[in-house]
């Protein structure tokens, strides 16, 4: 079974940074495309960014330019950086796989919070 653990979130002022991590047990993670989701609160879970196995990215209209995806096969990790932080952005922060396909269970997310 494999575990996510996410890291790197905190309290930030608007247009702040932050870099969130996220470490894969095992070995199938390079092989795969993943995924950062966020969840609001009082909000569904949504995607925010994909990137696939070759590095391939994607974004979120509303994250667009201000995050970056990236993944280090051979550390099993995954990246988010996050530029130029609004108050829209705070939520749970969480990885997984891309969307459409059976997801593994979700680790504890890392808290982003944008406020002054």
């Amino acid at each position: 079974q494999v575990q996510l653990v996410e890291s790197g979130g905190g309290l930030v002022q608007p247009g702040g940074s932050l870099r969130l991590s996220c470490v894969a047990s095992g070995n199938i993670f390079r092989i795969l495309g993943m995924a950062w989701y966020r969840q609001a609160p009082g909000k569904q879970r949504e995607l925010v960014a994909t990137i696939s196995r070759g590095g391939i990215t994607n974004y979120a209209d509303s994250v667009k330019g201000r995050f970056t995806i990236s993944r280090d096969n051979a550390k099993n990790t995954m990246y988010l950086q996050m530029n130029s932080l609004e108050s829209d952005d705070t939520g749970a922060y969480y990885c997984n796989k891309g969307p459409g396909t059976t997801l593994w269970p979700w680790g504890q997310g890392t808290q982003v919070t944008v406020s002054s």
